[in-house]
């Protein structure tokens, strides 16, 4: 201890003597200079990628002010909105004769015109979802009495608004029972809670809405930061963006495709107000590590979210059909939110999610209420204020329709599929199987050849896969629809066909495969940006018709409606 103090004391000496030429305002600026270059390289440490990305970014923008650049990427961009606009309306399957409705008819329809032309563009498409070649498009569809039961519900309350409780007291009920069973699945309590929404990027916005206004409230926190991987689902990058917030996005081990704990551990900071697991992730179909990331949430006091939008519907079911998960809801320590979809593996028809939280003070930051306003106290718990009563009462029948029991059949058909369909394609050398799916999500790539193609190859036999980017790869999302015995043999096998197409005929690449290959190859992702809203933009444009096929199959009146427009 002695020898200690006499180091201390010569270095105090040897600080003294090396300040001693320096005035006392001078050191004072010293040391805050020194003070303040410290703070700002930490921060630099831990926004080192926004930091690369901002850089990224200016240098893209900058390149393209230089008037050649820009005029050359208009005309690229002018051209694939006339490509995909062809593509659209030559792919749809349907009655090109048709003419689009461009403004109301001078006289309403008849019940059969409307019911007619209704069924004309319901025949429209390119795939026939029904034969199970279609992934994750459509989770039910199957078994005629529950889709007649389902329009049966739709049609007695389709007039009903959530809204107005006192005038629809029944539906108000229908969706309180609907979030008390959703969260008896995730082993909720009395005190858990939460609302019923249109759908998983919607349960999403609201969880991460209350997340940020608690954090403001509780913490004081302006510039609210959220924490997940890079396979999160992109509904966050959403919520992210309209509510001004920030995504730190980081790395997934490449090995298991789960998030890498310590890079979450890394990007913690004062101003983060939620951690993300996903339990599936979407891309690759993994589930992460809930209950490390809970202990994460726990170590520094931030809520926990787990986005089971995907699984929200199977996972619950997995150990009563066999298939024993580790823990990924609300016996977790440090959850605080789960988001779970309805319209998914619930087989409620589309326009339906669950959000749900740890304790009535969670959901309190998600109301939006404005007290003040001429018209009276506006407060609604959602996104909408008015809403659809009849997707309401339609998702209340199918969970009571299909019961513990049922969803645990169709979870143990689904999951023995998926996992005979990972067996088989590992057996295969030349395919590489992402992680260890253990839900109904099984993503591939391949080292041997070009997995794009092999996509595209599938696609051409009527497959409709997803394909992924980063790294490359398509994955199949398995419903009821693909539950037959020889359904993963049959899939397998197709995969094999494909794979050895593509090995003997290796140049070329059909339209999906381009696309994504086209991308993984542009350094500047704001064109691949615009790229999709030119895509969007055309998903509103009416088909464009000559004149004189116009008026063709239309009535006296509607022809001079038509010759209008």
């Amino acid at each position: 201890m002695e020898q200690l103090w006499l180091i201390l004391h010569w270095l105090e000496e040897q600080l003294e003597n090396g300040v001693s030429s320096y005035q006392r305002w001078q050191i004072v600026a010293a040391t805050a200079t020194l003070t303040l270059a410290v703070y700002t390289t930490r921060n630099l440490y831990h926004n080192r990628q926004d930091v690369w990305e901002s850089i990224r970014k200016w240098s893209f923008k900058m390149v393209r002010t230089i008037p050649s650049v820009n005029r050359r990427i208009s005309e690229r961009i002018d051209e694939a909105r006339s490509e995909i606009e062809r593509a659209i309306y030559k792919n749809t399957g349907g009655d090109s004769s048709r003419v689009p409705l461009m403004a109301l008819p001078p006289t309403g329809w008849t019940r059969d015109q409307v019911l007619q032309a209704a069924s004309t563009l319901l025949s429209e498409g390119r795939y026939e979802w029904q034969d199970g070649k279609m992934s994750g498009g459509t989770f039910s569809g199957d078994n005629a009495a529950y889709n007649s039961l389902m329009e049966q519900m739709f049609g007695l309350f389709a007039l009903s608004n959530p809204l107005h409780a006192d005038v629809f007291p029944g539906v108000m009920k229908m969706e309180a029972e609907i979030v008390r069973m959703t969260i008896s699945l995730f082993h909720g309590t009395d005190n858990h809670c939460g609302s019923l929404t249109s759908g998983g990027s919607e349960s999403i916005l609201m969880a991460v809405k209350a997340m940020r206004d608690w954090g403001r409230e509780v913490r004081g926190i302006e510039q609210a930061e959220i924490v997940g991987c890079v396979t999160v689902h992109a509904g966050f990058d959403k919520a992210a963006d309209l509510l001004g917030m920030k995504l730190r996005k980081v790395d997934m081990d490449p090995k298991t495709c789960k998030v890498k704990l310590s890079a979450m551990q890394r990007a913690i900071n004062s101003n983060t107000v939620m951690l993300v697991a996903s339990a599936p992730q979407f891309p690759h179909g993994i589930i992460d590590d809930v209950e490390e990331i809970g202990a994460l949430g726990q170590r520094y006091n931030v809520p926990v979210h787990v986005d089971c939008c995907m699984g929200g519907f199977i996972l619950p079911f997995m150990e009563a059909a066999g298939y024993p998960l580790p823990l990924f809801d609300f016996r977790v320590p440090g959850v605080t939110s789960i988001s779970a979809d309805t319209h998914k593996y619930g087989n409620a028809p589309k326009g339906s999610s669950v959000i749900m939280y740890q304790s009535a003070e969670h959901r309190h930051y998600q109301y939006f209420v404005v007290p003040d306003w001429p018209g009276g106290i506006y407060g609604s718990p959602t996104i909408p204020g008015s809403r659809p009563g009849g997707l309401v009462a339609v998702c209340w029948a199918a969970l009571l329709y299909h019961g513990f029991t049922g969803y645990t059949q169709a979870t143990q058909k689904i999951i023995t599929t998926a996992r005979n369909i990972k067996r088989l394609l590992k057996d295969d050398p030349s395919i590489q199987v992402f992680g260890d799916p253990l839900a109904s999500i099984v993503a591939f790539g391949s080292k041997e050849v070009d997995i794009y193609k092999v996509g595209d190859t599938l696609g051409q036999h009527g497959w409709h896969l997803n394909f992924l980017q980063y790294p490359p790869g398509i994955h199949i999302c398995l419903t009821t629809l693909q539950v037959a015995d020889d359904f993963a043999g049959r899939f397998v096998h197709a995969v094999k066909e494909a794979i050895e197409q593509v090995r003997l005929e290796p140049k070329g690449m059909a339209s999906l495969g381009k696309l994504y290959g086209t991308v993984a190859s542009i350094p500047d992702k704001s064109l691949v940006g615009e790229a999709a809203k030119v895509f969007l933009t055309c998903y509103y444009k009416t088909e464009t018709v000559r004149r004189d096929e116009e008026t063709e199959n239309l009535g006296d009146r509607d022809q001079e409606t038509a010759k209008r427009i």
